[in-house]
């Protein structure tokens, strides 16, 4: 229930570059050090530079301790520090998404491994700047921001790059009715919190769906993956809820629930094992690919959101970047 499969170890040069949103707490937390851990250089993306710098801190903290006590995870020969760094990105801001891209490309560097792993859980209804629905925005439509323009530079990168969604088995208690003013919550009554964040979810596998079909024949894969109901600090999103506090308090009672890095081992192992290299359109749970609900893999809903969503960033994406993502198959 709480467990599940070990932690992968896969040697890692330190060229090779792996971008982890949110990757400051939780299971992109656990993600970062671990894959730092085996060798590569990782850079966490999050909204704040503060709780990141803590974070890098801690890791090399834990990472020092853990040599010293002789507990390292077989295989891993590192030495000296971990090659974390962090860059600032709020995907609840489109103006800060594109901030966050330009300082990327700026920095010359490679990237390999992108990691979709931000995201907020079962929020009261509210809004972003931009004016959508805030899981929407920061589960989803900053993440299509985000590797819209740096799929170019993963092109570039060499072989074996990937592209990981932290979605959830939330997509499977979503409820397909696509309009703009379901995925804006204009209407209250329309909005439900469980029901808004599994589609921020079903949407993300949707991403996967649409991108895999216009990446064939590069070097890029791109997956999904549940972690399992995590004891993260994602469970502060609602903490007011009654309701969801007390079911997320029984699934803990009852052995439900796992520890941040029980819940990343499949984030990490879709990042660095080599037997997902070249795979795509691959949902996974605890290591295994699984199952997605017929509403995932409809491509008339597929292309109805990757429409909507190229309408949403419109003013976002030059035209060399939409002819980048034309589907070519």
């Amino acid at each position: 229930m709480g467990g599940g499969p070990s932690v992968p170890v896969v040697p890692l040069s330190r060229d090779r570059v792996v971008l982890v949103t949110g990757g400051n707490t939780g299971i992109g937390y656990e993600a970062t050090k671990h894959i730092a851990m085996m060798g590569a250089s990782v850079i966490i993306a999050c909204r704040s530079q503060t709780r990141a710098s803590q974070a890098i801190r801690r890791m090399n903290e834990e990472f020092s301790a853990s040599k010293e006590a002789g507990t390292l995870p077989e295989g891993i020969n590192q030495t000296g520090r971990l090659a974390v760094d962090c860059m600032k990105l709020d995907l609840a801001s489109l103006k800060s998404t594109m901030a966050f891209i330009e300082a990327f490309k700026a920095s010359g560097r490679k990237l390999h491994v992108l990691l979709c792993n931000a995201g907020l859980a079962m929020l009261p209804r509210s809004f972003t700047e931009d004016g959508y629905e805030t899981m929407f925005q920061v589960n989803y439509l900053g993440h299509f921001l985000v590797i819209a323009h740096l799929l170019p530079i993963m092109k570039t990168s060499g072989s074996d790059c990937r592209i990981v969604f932290s979605s959830s088995g939330a997509h499977m208690y979503s409820e397909w009715k696509f309009s703009e003013s379901k995925i804006k919550a204009e209407d209250p009554s329309a909005y439900g919190r469980m029901l808004n964040y599994g589609t921020s979810k079903l949407f993300q596998i949707h991403h996967m769906y649409c991108l895999s079909r216009r990446l064939k024949g590069t070097d890029i894969s791109v997956t999904c993956l549940h972690p399992g109901i995590v004891r993260t600090e994602i469970t502060r999103s609602f903490i007011d809820s009654t309701a969801l506090a007390a079911m997320f308090g029984t699934f803990r009672m009852l052995g439900f629930t796992k520890t941040p890095l029980q819940g990343a081992t499949t984030l990490i192992d879709a990042a660095v094992n080599p037997v997902w290299r070249g795979v795509s359109d691959v949902y996974l749970v605890d290591c295994k690919p699984s199952s997605t609900h017929s509403c995932a893999r409809n491509k008339e809903y597929q292309d109805k959101v990757w429409k909507y969503s190229l309408e949403c960033l419109k003013n976002y994406l030059p035209e060399n970047v939409i002819e980048s993502l034309e589907d070519r198959t």
